[in-house]
C-alpha cells in the first residue's frame, strides 16, 4: 500500500509538472509567433505576415466597419498593401505582450509614420491575437480613431 501511495504521488508530480512545462512552453511559443509577426510588419512583407493567420480569420477593427469581419489572407494583403501606399514608413512599435491563456496575446504597441503630405503619426494600439494551431485565427485590435 505504501509503495502504491508513493506511486501514485510521484505519477502525479510527472504530470503536473509536464501540464506547466506544456503551458509554459505554448505561452512562449504564441509569444514568439506574435513577434515574428511584428517583425513581418515592420519589414512591409504582407504576404508573410497574412500566412500567419487562418485561411479565413476573424477582425475586429475600426478600419473594416463595426462587428467582426472574415477576411481571407488575399484581403489582409490588400489591405495592408493599401496601408503602406498611404504611409511608406509605417511601423509598429511593441510596448508589451501579455500572453492570456493558452490562445490568446494581448500586444500593447504604437503604431507611427507619415503620410504623403509629410504630416506624421503616432497611434497607441492593443491587438488581442487568438492563436489555434500555430495560426492566428482572430485579430482584435483596438484604438482611438476618433478624428479632429
Amino acid at each position: 500500500m505504501k509503495h502504491l501511495v508513493t506511486y501514485l504521488l510521484t505519477t502525479l508530480t510527472l504530470v503536473s509538472c509536464h501540464s506547466a512545462a506544456h503551458k509554459n512552453m505554448v505561452l512562449k511559443n504564441n509569444e514568439d509567433l506574435i513577434r515574428v509577426y511584428f517583425d513581418h510588419f515592420n519589414k512591409h512583407d504582407w504576404t508573410k505576415m497574412a500566412g500567419m493567420y487562418a485561411e479565413t480569420a476573424e477582425f475586429k477593427d475600426p478600419s473594416l466597419g463595426n462587428g467582426i469581419v472574415k477576411q481571407k489572407r488575399e484581403q489582409t494583403i490588400k489591405k495592408y498593401n493599401e496601408l503602406s501606399e498611404q504611409f511608406p514608413d509605417v511601423k509598429d512599435s511593441i510596448v508589451n505582450i501579455y500572453p492570456s491563456g493558452d490562445k490568446n496575446v494581448i500586444v500593447e504597441f504604437v503604431s507611427t509614420g507619415t503620410a504623403p503630405d509629410n504630416s506624421k503619426f503616432e497611434l497607441p494600439i492593443c491587438t488581442i491575437f487568438t492563436i489555434e494551431n500555430g495560426l492566428i485565427t482572430k485579430d482584435f485590435t483596438y484604438y482611438d480613431n476618433f478624428q479632429e
